[in-house]
């Protein structure tokens, strides 16, 4: 597995994401890596991301779906393009359609693992397959089209 994750590459104007953004403080901070043709992330679920007492809350995986698939996305270009993460112009996705479909109750206290790989690269949309599962089990399953991030969102970004 690579040691450098694809959010690490991003540009400091487009590193504020909540899901993903290593510069909010606040955030997951996930990290998309790859492992061979898949991408892989892990979160370790805080005990105020529960939606019942021993389970996950349900916007929490949307949410590590959605920036997983979308770190993918943008690793996956690099490749296809022979580029190095982090070359100009950065390659940024946006989310354009998230499904998940909730298999079985993810239990709170186990790392969660998040693998990606990509069903389709077309132009500047990447259709991403993710599980998130915990303990060895799938818990959820989920789709990402991503879209290359838009000129008009690739502008200087508020601190927080």
């Amino acid at each position: 597995m690579s040691d450098e994750a694809i959010q690490d590459h991003y540009p400091e104007d487009l590193s504020h994401c909540f899901g993903c953004g290593r510069l909010n403080p606040h955030g997951h901070q996930l990290k998309t890596r790859w492992d061979g043709e898949q991408t892989v992330a892990e979160f370790q679920p805080k005990p105020y991301h529960t939606a019942v007492p021993g389970f996950v809350y349900g916007g929490l995986i949307a949410s590590l779906i959605d920036c997983h698939g979308t770190g993918t996305a943008a690793a996956v270009a690099y490749r296809a393009a022979g580029r190095a993460p982090g070359t100009q112009p950065p390659f940024r996705y946006v989310t354009a359609s998230l499904k998940v479909d909730y298999l079985r109750p993810t239990p709170l206290g186990p790392v969660l693992e998040l693998r990606g790989h990509v069903q389709e690269l077309k132009g500047r949309k990447v259709i991403v397959a993710v599980t998130l599962s915990a303990a060895g089990q799938v818990c959820a399953r989920g789709e990402v089209v991503a879209v290359e991030m838009p000129d008009t969102f690739k502008t200087s970004a508020p601190t927080t």
